[in-house]
């Protein structure tokens, strides 16, 4: 019995990690992402938001694959009004597009698929 519980706690553990969200990006890990010399895309959203939902494994695939090449954060606006008013952000879900030199080439509004973020990630730099 024992070890069927442990089992099971090894594989909820194993599916929590699977579907963990980004966390919400703090302005420290937002300006060390856009002075790191790679493309970045910034997610502005809500955990409550359908589309911003929809996203979320989205950008937690990409963030796994693409760690060292770019960055890819979400940001919680509802944990976080300054970055809303700082990126000026007027509806959610937004995305914002920044090339190797921390600059913004290309802002989008609502949700986005994957192949979509990558052909902006490569036009901003990825390799």
């Amino acid at each position: 019995m024992k070890h069927g519980i442990a089992a099971v706690a090894v594989i909820l553990m194993i599916a929590g990690a699977a579907c963990a969200e980004l966390p919400s990006a703090t302005d420290i890990v937002v300006k060390k992402a856009l002075a790191s010399g790679k493309p970045a895309v910034i997610d502005l959203g809500a955990r409550h938001c359908i589309p911003c939902k929809k996203m979320a494994p989205i950008l937690e695939s990409l963030s796994r694959e693409y760690r060292g090449r770019a960055s890819v954060l979400f940001i919680d606006v509802n944990e976080d009004q300054a970055a809303a008013l700082k990126f000026r952000i007027q509806m959610i879900p937004t995305q914002l597009f920044f090339n190797a030199q921390g600059k913004e080439v290309k802002r989008h509004i609502g949700f986005i698929d994957k192949g979509t973020i990558l052909k902006e990630l490569k036009a901003a730099g990825l390799k």
